[in-house]
């Protein structure tokens, strides 16, 4: 399989799941068998990984990504032994870091699910080429990682707006819009990966998907209130 196809997302659920330390290991770059060069897009991602695990409180040494060719089983081997002997000095994930494990657990997952919005908003970076290793720290920084969490973006459907057009609610990849014919769509924030489709869906001549930013987001319509009475129903009951 293509380094290229390691996903943050897996990255984070070997993490939630316990994992002491992830590697990952790619062709040489610029050798890729493929014309994708997917070893790249692993490279950035694992960078970005890294950050991300600072910024949840974790050690990034317990991540590492090498480049080698199938024919370098002894370099394989003594990555991988370094690599043990590095992780084994870390000991259990979170217990050196001080982090509490049911702690450590929602951190990651809550990370894990923006992992669609971390890959539209960095799209440009993780597309990068980076040609040497002088590159790699500089591609992603702590602080901008920081302030990715703290200026995530929410989606939020003006009840005013809305015209039930079920279109946001049909595309959703995970079903966090509530809402029918007739009936005003509202977003489950919980369910919500903030990937964006609701707002590339709505309809430009409603407009009724908004994002919010460093603010808090509306509260849902109640339930009762969310009916909508068309004018050709009210002049039919007149």
């Amino acid at each position: 399989m293509c380094s290229g196809r390691v996903d943050l997302s897996f990255v984070l659920r070997a993490f939630s799941n316990g994992m002491d330390g992830v590697f990952i290991g790619g062709c040489r770059l610029k050798e890729c068998n493929y014309i994708t060069h997917g070893n790249y897009h692993a490279l950035n991602m694992v960078l970005l990984g890294k950050k991300i695990l600072e910024h949840i409180g974790l050690n990034p040494e317990r991540l590492r990504i090498e480049f080698m060719s199938g024919g370098e089983g002894i370099l394989f081997a003594d990555v991988i032994n370094d690599f043990g002997r590095k992780v084994k000095e870390l000991g259990p994930l979170g217990k050196s870091e001080g982090i509490d494990k049911n702690e450590l657990k929602s951190k990651i997952q809550e990370v894990a699910k923006l992992t669609p919005y971390i890959k539209i908003v960095k799209r440009e970076k993780l597309e990068s080429r980076l040609e040497n290793k002088a590159e790699y720290d500089g591609l992603f920084t702590r602080e901008e990682v920081d302030r990715l969490f703290r200026e995530v973006i929410s989606y939020h459907i003006d009840p005013e707006k809305c015209q039930a057009c079920m279109i946001c609610l049909k595309k959703c990849p995970v079903e966090a819009i509530a809402g029918g014919k007739n009936r005003i769509h509202v977003i489950d924030q919980e369910k919500c990966i903030k990937c964006g489709t609701c707002f590339d869906a709505c309809p430009p001549r409603f407009g009724a998907v908004k994002t919010i930013s460093g603010e808090p987001v509306p509260p849902p319509l109640p339930e009762a209130e969310r009916t909508i009475i068309r004018k050709s129903k009210e002049k039919g009951a007149s």
